[in-house]
């Protein structure tokens, strides 16, 4: 059963980085559009959000319930050591959600509404810097456990780790691929005269996201650390990155013709390669401290735990992925897989 554990692990990371991961980018996008754009971009954003953006959240919820229980010294050190930036991404993740329902549901319409508009925008932009940064923070090589450091500050401890140039970086990098993902997605939700503004906000995302990627690989390897020194010499991250690339133009030229379906399955597949090079190429050593790499499997929860915890997620999705199907067919969300003339 470890291995249908670590199945849903893989699954729910990356749809949640798939879909949650779009969703953050469209109040980005909104967010550094012109006026002219804006209203336009909130409306496509309510009729393709609102039936599904709570839904989305669910694969967060599995990933971490899977981890407590499963891999519970793994998830120990990520929550002990990383919870200044996970409460900050809880945070961002409940103003979004406070905001995203007032900003349409307010019954009477003043300048609240411009106070929903900025936080939504901004906690679209600010949250998936926070978990990238996280995300970073593991494999930078800055954390010290309160075994391997009794004497340490709580600034060594519960602040250095995060606040670093690599995974500063690396927060960056994952909201330029959010927007990347929304532009690219928002293209077929589009009327005809807003497809050519996305295309254009795509190509700018898909620069910026180059650009980042490059500048957080060149800081890793600056500083020295032994996750981009293992990344630039492992063929299989090199090759992951490299298709990725090669992946660029066919993308622009489905999105340049109107290949919707083909465009999101590109789109998609290049997360998927993204999130290979920097996670399974590693795999499992998923956290490296000063004292050397953590295995997600080390202590690992006992084979009759695993046992249960197997066949519930396997109950559990074949119950979640049929309703969350009828959640789209009820709200004529399927059209999302339709090509558009």
């Amino acid at each position: 059963m470890l291995y249908v554990v670590l199945l849903f692990v893989v699954l729910s990371f990356f749809l949640y980085v798939l879909l949650g991961g779009a969703d953050f980018g469209a109040g980005t996008l909104e967010l550094f559009s012109g006026p002219e754009h804006k209203k336009s971009i909130k409306k496509t954003v309510y009729s393709v959000m609102g039936p599904v953006w709570e839904a989305n959240h669910i694969w967060i919820i599995i990933l971490i319930v899977v981890l407590w229980i499963g891999f519970p010294e793994f998830y120990n050190v990520v929550i002990v050591y990383m919870h200044i930036p996970l409460t900050l991404i809880l945070l961002g993740i409940t103003l979004r959600g406070v905001a995203f329902v007032f900003r349409n549901y307010d019954a009477i319409k003043d300048h609240t509404q411009d106070l929903y508009d900025r936080m939504f925008e901004f906690s679209c932009l600010v949250t998936p810097i926070f978990l990238g940064m996280t995300f970073g923070a593991l494999l930078n090589g800055d954390i010290q456990t309160l075994e391997q450091a009794p004497n340490a500050s709580f600034v060594q401890l519960y602040i250095e780790p995060w606040l670093q140039p690599f995974p500063l970086f690396t927060g960056f990098f994952f909201s330029a691929l959010c927007v990347f993902l929304a532009a690219t997605f928002l293209i077929g939700e589009a009327q005809d005269y807003e497809k050519r503004m996305y295309m254009r906000k795509a190509a700018v995302a898909i620069i910026a996201v180059v650009v980042i990627g490059f500048a957080t690989i060149l800081v890793g390897f600056i500083q020295g650390n032994d996750f981009t020194r293992e990344f630039i010499t492992n063929p299989l991250a090199l090759g992951a990155v490299a298709l990725s690339g090669i992946l660029l133009y066919p993308l622009w030229r489905v999105i340049h013709i109107g290949r919707v379906i083909w465009s999101r399955f590109l789109a998609g597949l290049q997360v998927l390669l993204i999130l290979f090079a920097a996670i399974g190429t590693h795999f499992p050593n998923l956290i490296i401290t000063k004292k050397g790499p953590i295995s997600l499997l080390d202590h690992a929860a006992p084979d009759r735990a695993m046992d249960v915890l197997g066949i519930s997620l396997i109950i559990g999705g074949l119950l979640i992925i049929p309703g969350l199907i009828h959640l789209l067919k009820s709200f004529r969300m399927i059209k999302v897989l339709e090509e558009r003339d």
